[in-house]
């Protein structure tokens, strides 16, 4: 298209109306971009990569650290069970340590719970990423409408909820049977290791539920996004790493 001269405009540059005649609406096409989120003043604001890049990276962290200490449990554990006492009465090393009768049934429910959360947060992710998009994609005087869908980060919070009523549960079958944590040298590790894996799983709920509480208030959906994309890493993490505590101790005779 030929321009006058002197008309100050180039044939690139995007021109929108929004029907008022009130001039150009300002089109944003660094949504999400791969270095900041505007020019100008808005350089100093990170993207949203570089922000999820940082986030992911605490995570990490955080996840090194959880490794550590339950691979320290697991292997004073393990250490314990194989450890024998010398029995004056028979004259011999005997082992003192005594399996529990674990209540497999509800714990294989608590695993299903959990498994069950992890799938319905990877729909609350996919959900958040289109309520970014919407948001990015939002015409000043034009009204998208509120995006109508299922509560999949309630459905998760639920799950996660039965989780740890589940866990609750099996602490008071074994209470229940007389077995506490000072009971038995099995017994005592049976409560170290759900009751650890509970309080990070609850660090996780948290998260989640600050997740729901911006999403409540309307502020910027990339919050919202971030927070979803950062707890579901340690999400996940902790099925898996239950799923480990689980075996560990069907297997070791806990």
């Amino acid at each position: 298209m030929h321009m006058p001269p002197g008309s100050g405009l180039r044939s690139r540059d995007p021109i929108t109306s929004n029907g008022g005649g009130r001039g150009p609406i300002p089109v944003d096409y660094d949504w999400g971009g791969d270095g900041h989120r505007g020019g100008g003043d808005d350089d100093r604001f990170p993207s949203y990569p570089e922000r999820l890049r940082r986030v992911k990276l605490a995570v990490y962290i955080v996840l090194a650290s959880i490794v550590m200490l339950f691979v320290g449990f697991s292997s004073l554990m393990l250490a314990r069970k194989s450890g024998t006492r010398y029995d004056m009465a028979t004259n011999n090393y005997v082992s003192d340590w005594t399996p529990v009768s674990l209540p497999l049934k509800l714990l294989f429910l608590n695993t299903i719970l959990l498994a069950l959360s992890s799938f319905t947060l990877e729909l609350a992710r996919k959900q958040a990423r289109r309520r970014v998009a919407l948001f990015g994609l939002h015409v000043p005087g034009v009204s998208l409408g509120r995006e109508v869908g299922f509560p999949w980060l309630g459905a998760t919070l639920m799950l996660a909820g039965g989780f740890l009523y589940g866990q609750y549960r099996a602490w008071g079958m074994l209470h229940h049977h007389g077995l506490y944590m000072g009971t038995m040298i099995s017994s005592s590790f049976f409560f170290i290791l759900t009751g650890a894996h509970a309080a990070h799983l609850l660090a996780g709920i948290t998260a989640l539920t600050y997740a729901g509480v911006v999403s409540f208030v309307r502020r910027a959906p990339e919050n919202y996004r971030l927070i979803i994309d950062a707890t579901s890493i340690f999400w996940h993490f902790m099925g898996v790493l239950w799923v480990y505590l689980f075996a560990l101790m069907y297997f070791s005779g806990v």
